[in-house]
């Protein structure tokens, strides 16, 4: 990159500072009226409510520590009187920390499958082919479906209040959301599967009208 690319990237950024979210309390979500997830419980569907299972100390502290930071953003809250109960699955990482998982497979059964139509990988492989710069890129749960998500752990039974990985549909309705945000761009500037975004061009020139481009579509969202 030379330096003239560089302070054109830049100034862009600097330009489009406040779209950035710089630590988890900068992520207020995406406005509820605007795009939400919703859970679709088949009709007579009853709630299973798992055991809890048993871990060991490491992965119990990973668990609580975890907990403790999605209760203090707000993606999380305490529930009693829970009936849908899923355990959390520790799943180690390249770096060697935990990633805190939920076994919504009780949950995930009861739920029909969204068929929103997701792009082929192969059109998306085409598309970016010959592109020099890519680039990778929050939903609200409907109150009605928080208290289904919830999850147990030493401390007690916590709900998510923002989509949670693991669910069954949740890729759908993230593609439905970037569909939306970026719909005047698809396929010109912008790729995007399910959380992947890729904005594409074949030069630094190109790659900023490319950026500035997903910057004003991000900023016409509704956030809270």
């Amino acid at each position: 990159m030379s330096q003239k690319e560089e302070d054109m990237l830049i100034t862009l950024l600097k330009a489009n500072y406040d779209v950035f979210a710089w630590s988890a309390r900068d992520m207020p979500g995406v406005d509820p009226n605007f795009m939400c997830h919703q859970l679709s419980i088949e009709e007579g569907a009853k709630p299973v409510a798992q055991k809890k299972r048993k871990q060991g100390e490491e992965k119990r502290e990973a668990v609580k520590e975890e907990t403790c930071k999605l209760l203090s953003v707000g993606f999380v809250r305490e529930v009693q009187y829970p009936t849908w109960l899923a355990n959390v699955v520790m799943v180690r990482k390249l770096n060697g920390k935990w990633r805190m998982c939920t076994d919504y497979t009780d949950l995930n059964k009861a739920c029909p499958k969204d068929s929103y139509p997701l792009p082929s990988i192969n059109r998306l492989v085409d598309n970016v082919t010959g592109f020099a710069f890519l680039r990778y890129n929050q939903i609200r749960m409907h109150p009605q479906d928080e208290e289904k998500t919830m999850f147990i752990i030493d401390e007690g039974a916590f709900c998510y209040k923002v989509m949670p990985f693991g669910l069954k549909n949740a890729g759908a309705t993230y593609q439905r959301l970037m569909d939306k945000i970026f719909k005047g761009i698809l396929g010109t500037d912008v790729e995007v599967y399910v959380d992947d975004m890729v904005a594409k061009s074949q030069g630094m020139e190109e790659h900023c009208e490319a950026l500035g481009q997903c910057f004003v579509s991000l900023e016409n969202i509704d956030f809270d």
